[in-house]
């Protein structure tokens, strides 16, 4: 079969089964947007109905009526910029060590450090709440943000992209005088935008979607977080599926825009991430 012949029948085929894969993981999504303006009768009606036959956004208003939603979306947006800014931090700097700087262990101590990956949350759970209990951080936003500075994931992600920076660029920085935490500043990091994006969006969407760390360390209503103030919501009104769709359908607001915004940054950064190191 020649080339062309493969080009006119696989790469239509191939695009098929893309669309219908495509249209497979957005259908939950579209019902979940759609479901939210329909009234309460038609969201299980059968035969099932796509469209509704009256639109109501009145359930959206009756989201912020029954539950401080603005308070919710806030206290989630504080945990997950804090938490972000605060693992872009640490995992550059570490990564950095990892990658440019020659120490004793240092290729030992790093696998180690990977090695904790392999551990189910399950199993440092208890620790944590006990960590936190002693430093008298439990019911409290500190507690997450602390507990999400540190990510042996993150420190792997950017040490792949930093070794792929050359030395000379460092060594030539210290030949000028400019110490390690200047290379990083205004060398290394500055090169490795699409690394950083990456980690920065992976790092947001996980903590504003998180729902077991505010679940365990939370107990005040006015400090939920939106996962945890949807269920709250949810078991104070079961039945009102709709509502229930609307409060999940703007939580989600967010992570949608950061994806659509970060999406080219995001896709080269795994894809160096992926080759390099």
């Amino acid at each position: 079969m020649s080339m062309k012949t493969k080009k006119y029948i696989f790469y239509p085929l191939i695009f098929v089964i893309l669309v219908l894969v495509a249209i497979t993981m957005l259908f939950p999504f579209v019902w979940m947007v759609i479901g939210s303006l329909k009234p309460k009768a038609e969201l299980f009606a059968v035969p099932m109905k796509l469209l509704p036959s009256t639109w109501m956004w009145k359930n959206y208003l009756a989201v912020f009526q029954k539950i401080p939603f603005f308070l919710f979306y806030a206290n989630t947006a504080k945990i997950a910029v804090l938490s972000t800014i605060g693992q872009v931090v640490t995992c550059s700097l570490s990564a950095y060590a990892f990658a440019k700087l020659q120490f004793k262990g240092r290729d030992l101590l790093f696998m180690l450090y990977l090695g904790t990956m392999m551990i189910p949350y399950q199993v440092t759970m208890i620790p944590q709440y006990e960590l936190m209990n002693n430093f008298g951080l439990l019911n409290s936003h500190t507690a997450l943000i602390l507990l999400h500075c540190f990510s042996p994931f993150g420190v792997f992600l950017l040490r792949q992209f930093f070794v792929s920076i050359p030395n000379s660029l460092i060594e030539a920085a210290r030949i000028d005088g400019a110490g390690d935490l200047r290379i990083l500043g205004q060398i290394v990091l500055p090169l490795s935008k699409s690394a950083l994006a990456t980690l920065i969006t992976l790092k947001f969407l996980d903590s504003w979607n998180e729902f077991t760390g505010p679940l365990i360390f939370l107990n005040e209503k006015t400090k939920y977080t939106l996962q945890i103030g949807i269920r709250a919501f949810q078991q104070e009104n079961g039945t009102e599926y709709t509502l229930i769709l609307a409060a999940t359908t703007l939580s989600l607001i967010p992570i949608v825009l950061i994806y659509i915004f970060a999406q080219k940054y995001f896709i080269e950064g795994i894809a160096a991430t992926g080759v390099k190191g």
